[in-house]
């Protein structure tokens, strides 16, 4: 399945998150997508990408990491469903914003959490989608800059 559609899936399933574990095992299988489609960048996306990707690979694998993985079969795992990325921009403003949308879940969670465990579990949570959420906005950058200076070399003249 391509990236785009299981972003979507991912946020319809956030959105529609019920109690805390619920939501907790969305943000987790959203970092675990972020990871599968940062490797993927990294290995066949844009050479401008790759470094990059690498780094959202890493973040979202420590998102994962703070994270209780959920109890899953292969078959429910959004990442593991991953065949192509698709539209490069498209790709990462979706997953851009599902991570947005992991760190707000998240911050509703951390305000209402009864035990510290729980508590602190959202807030490295938060930082790690956040610091996805980086890498995702500096690779739409480097798209942008290169797609200019493609722009640029085939039409050399201003205006």
């Amino acid at each position: 399945m391509d990236a785009v559609r299981l972003i979507v899936a991912s946020r319809r399933a956030l959105a529609e998150g019920g109690d805390t574990p619920e939501v907790m095992a969305e943000a987790w299988q959203a970092q675990a997508l972020a990871q599968a489609i940062g490797s993927r960048f990294a290995v066949s996306g844009p050479p401008e990408l790759r470094g990059e990707a690498l780094g959202l690979t890493e973040l979202a694998g420590r998102g994962c990491g703070v994270l209780d993985a959920p109890a899953l079969d292969v078959r429910s795992l959004r990442a593991a469903q991953l065949t192509e990325l698709g539209d490069a921009r498209e790709a990462l403003l979706c997953l851009g914003g599902l991570l947005g949308e992991v760190g707000m879940a998240l911050v509703a969670i951390a305000c209402a959490a009864h035990d510290e465990g729980t508590y602190w579990q959202c807030m490295e949570a938060i930082d790690a989608a956040d610091e996805s959420r980086d890498r995702v906005l500096e690779m739409l950058r480097r798209l942008a800059v290169r797609d200019e200076k493609r722009l640029k070399e085939r039409d050399p003249t201003p205006g």
